[in-house]
């Protein structure tokens, strides 16, 4: 038993209203739950009930039971003054309000429907990654699109805030901004947070100074990634050697070198080795003026596809790691991976610039943009897959990947559409 289910209980009535009545013995009208507050205070506002012919208009606190309101301090907390009605399951202990009047209780474990508090416990208790799996068909299919895009939102969104935390950082820098937010996806996940602090200490304001010339961009990055050795005949590592102890004495970075070791190719093919990435990475600064512009004025999807078609520098073409050939070509950034930085570092500064702007055609934008791209295909993808869920897009991954990561993994099955509309059923 929890106050999630309670509360969704709660919300939609599911007890017996009839002939209701007070733990106190007083008779009860539900004119109006309340509306759920999703913020510190009692858990539903501005509720509307009759309590002996004397209608009551506050808020209503839910707990499993009666004692929890002194478990959790709300005997001293003003806030909780306003509460004209406590819903519990068990009622262990009588609450009295600061003025001496004694708050009245609805106990719920006798009068609730059966079949919600069953369907909730067998969702809650199921082993499937996704919990709905053995019912999900008999789910209407406006409520799993339903779902679909709403939790599409919801990503896009939460990506969206982190953008935001990156602009404060940055003073509303949207330059800088872009740089260090596009940077860190050029680690791939295994190597996002080396880049993030690669670009903290090499900053946009310093790049931009030197970024018309390649070759100083890259001794700024490999040299400040800790990745240039120390000694080499190899003509290109001692330019880059060279130009980076010029460039580091001018803009103070000797003291702010990283370490080698923080960067991770294990377990990864050659082309995704993090040297080959800083060289790709390198290669996008020097030939846009702007990323942050480039990325928020795309006429066209296809423009935007255009500047992650990034083929590095010479040396890189045949070295996987420094003084060290490959026996064949290495691959410039291919489409996949152009499509991993679009969906997760694009998509989201362009979003996060809408909200910021309060510009919701460029929303639109975006969410074009993710449907003009092929879904990604991964351990998620396939479970919804074997579900029904068509996935076609981007835009459906990213949305699926969501709806599992935030409601199935944590089993919020009652704030999931599909999950409360299973609880609620009466034939599932």
């Amino acid at each position: 038993m929890n106050e999630d289910i309670l509360s969704f209980i709660w919300r939609f009535q599911y007890f017996a209203t009839a002939a209701l009545h007070t733990d106190e013995g007083s008779p009860l009208s539900i004119l109006r739950t309340g509306h759920k507050n999703t913020n510190a205070g009692p858990d539903f506002s501005e509720a509307r009930v009759i309590i002996e012919d004397f209608q009551w208009v506050g808020s209503v606190e839910i707990h499993v039971k009666s004692s929890d309101w002194f478990l959790h301090n709300h005997e001293t907390d003003p806030a909780y003054e306003t509460v004209i009605l406590h819903v519990v399951w068990e009622n262990d202990r009588p609450v009295v309000r600061q003025d001496g009047t004694l708050l009245p209780t609805l106990t719920l474990k006798d009068i609730v429907t059966k079949s919600v508090m069953e369907r909730y416990a067998q969702l809650q208790d199921e082993t499937e990654a996704i919990p709905c799996a053995g019912m999900f068909a008999h789910v209407d299919s406006i409520q799993k699109y339903g779902m679909l895009d709403r939790v599409l939102l919801e990503r896009l969104d939460r990506k969206a805030g982190l953008v935001m935390d990156l602009l404060a950082n940055n003073n509303n820098d949207w330059e800088e901004t872009a740089y260090q937010w596009l940077g860190r996806h050029f680690g791939f996940k295994l190597n996002d947070a080396p880049f993030a602090r690669l670009t903290e200490i090499v900053s946009w304001k310093i790049i931009r100074k030197h970024r018309d010339k390649l070759n100083q961009v890259e001794a700024l990055l490999f040299g400040c990634a800790g990745l240039i050795p120390a000694e080499s005949n190899d003509f290109y590592i001692r330019q880059l050697r060279t130009e980076h102890q010029f460039l580091c004495a001018k803009y103070g970075l000797q003291s702010q070198q990283m370490n080698g070791h923080e960067w991770k190719n294990l377990r990864m093919r050659p082309a995704g080795f993090p040297t080959v990435r800083l060289a790709q990475f390198a290669k996008l600064l020097n030939s846009n003026g702007s990323i942050f512009s480039e990325i928020i004025l795309a006429p066209t999807f296809s423009t935007l596809q255009a500047m992650f078609h990034i083929e590095q520098s010479e040396y890189w073409k045949d070295h996987y790691l420094f003084e060290k050939k490959s026996k064949g070509k290495v691959p410039v950034l291919g489409k996949d991976s152009a499509n991993l930085l679009i969906v997760n570092g694009a998509v989201p500064l362009l979003v996060a610039y809408a909200k910021h702007r309060q510009q919701p055609e460029l929303l639109e934008k975006a969410i074009y943009w993710l449907s003009e791209i092929g879904a990604e295909t991964n351990r998620i993808t396939r479970e919804w897959e074997m579900l029904g869920m068509k996935v076609k897009t981007a835009a459906d991954s990213q949305a699926l990947i969501e709806w599992y990561n935030n409601y199935c993994t944590f089993r919020k099955c009652l704030e999931c559409t599909v999950g409360a509309a299973l609880v609620r059923s009466l034939n599932p």
